[in-house]
C-alpha cells in the first residue's frame, strides 16, 4: 500500500500519510515533525478562529412575565400568528442561547394554555358570540366594537383588586372615608387601560369618565335603597364609592 487518503463529510483535511523512507544499512528513524493535525470547517462554528460572540443580538424582553407580551402578540392572536412571531424571533436572535430559550418558553406557555382551555370546553362560546353579534343591529355592533372579552384569569384578578378596595373602604369608612381608596382605584384603572390603549391621555380620560359616571349613578341609586337593609355605619359617600368601583372595574376590564 503506497498511500492512504483521508476523506470526511465534515470537510476535514490533512496531508496524505506517506510511509517514511528507510535505509536498510542504517538505523530506521521516523520523523513526524512534518505531520499536522487535521483541520475541520466545524472549528469555526464551534468557537474556533476569531469569532466574537459579543456581537450576537440579545432578546430585550427576556424577563417579561407575560408570554404574549414577550412574543409581541395579542391575546386573541391565532396559532398561526403566534407560531410566526416565534419563528421570526428565533431567526432574529439565533445564536444567543438564553434569548432562544426565553422565546421557546413563552411559546410553550401560550400553546399549553390554549390546549387546556380547549380541553375544558368543547363548545366554542367565542364563535357563537361572534355569530350573535353579526346578526345584531348596526348600533349594537358599533357599541360592541368598543368592548372586548379578556381571559378569565384577567377578569378574576381585577375583580379581586376592586373587591379588596371595596372591603378596605368599608373597614376604614368610619375613620377617614374612602377618598384614598377611590384615588388608588382610579390610578389602577388608568394603568390597566393604558396597558391596552398605549395612550396615557385617552386612558386617563376614560378612567376619570368611568369614575364620574359611577359616582353619578351611585348618587341616584343609593338614596332609593331602604336604610333598614344597610348597616348604620355605611354612609352615602361609602355606598357611592362602592358603585364607582363597579364602573371602574367594568371599564378597565371590558373596554378596548
Amino acid at each position: 500500500m503506497n498511500a492512504i487518503s483521508v476523506s470526511n463529510p465534515a470537510r476535514c483535511y490533512a496531508p496524505p500519510f506517506r510511509r517514511p523512507r528507510t535505509n536498510p544499512g542504517k538505523t530506521k528513524r521516523v520523523s513526524f515533525a512534518g505531520f499536522r493535525s487535521p483541520r475541520c470547517a466545524m472549528d469555526v462554528s464551534i468557537g474556533g478562529g476569531n469569532f466574537n460572540y459579543e456581537h450576537i443580538p440579545k432578546f430585550p424582553r427576556t424577563n417579561v412575565w407575560d408570554p404574549y407580551k414577550r412574543l409581541g402578540v395579542t391575546r386573541d392572536a391565532s396559532e398561526e400568528e403566534i407560531r410566526g412571531a416565534r419563528n421570526f424571533l428565533l431567526q432574529q436572535y439565533a445564536g444567543h442561547e438564553r434569548s432562544m430559550e426565553s422565546i421557546e418558553d413563552a411559546y410553550e406557555k401560550i400553546i399549553m394554555k390554549s390546549f387546556r382551555e380547549r380541553k375544558k370546553s368543547k363548545i366554542n362560546l367565542k364563535s357563537r358570540l361572534k355569530q350573535k353579534v353579526e346578526e345584531s343591529p348596526s348600533w349594537v355592533k358599533t357599541l360592541l366594537s368598543y368592548v372586548e372579552l379578556p381571559p378569565v384569569d384577567v377578569i378574576l384578578r381585577r375583580l379581586f383588586l376592586f373587591g379588596f378596595m371595596g372591603g378596605w373602604s368599608i373597614m376604614t369608612s368610619a375613620e377617614t372615608g374612602p377618598a384614598f381608596q377611590v384615588a388608588l382605584s382610579l390610578l389602577s384603572c388608568i394603568y390597566f387601560l393604558n396597558d391596552k390603549m398605549n395612550n396615557v391621555i385617552r386612558a386617563s380620560a376614560t378612567g376619570f369618565g368611568a369614575l364620574v359616571v359611577g359616582w353619578i349613578v351611585g348618587s341616584i341609586l343609593v338614596p332609593v335603597i331602604p336604610s333598614a337593609v344597610l348597616p348604620p355605619t355605611w354612609t352615602l359617600e361609602l355606598l357611592t364609592s362602592l358603585v364607582a368601583y363597579v364602573f371602574l372595574f367594568l371599564s378597565c376590564t371590558f373596554l378596548k
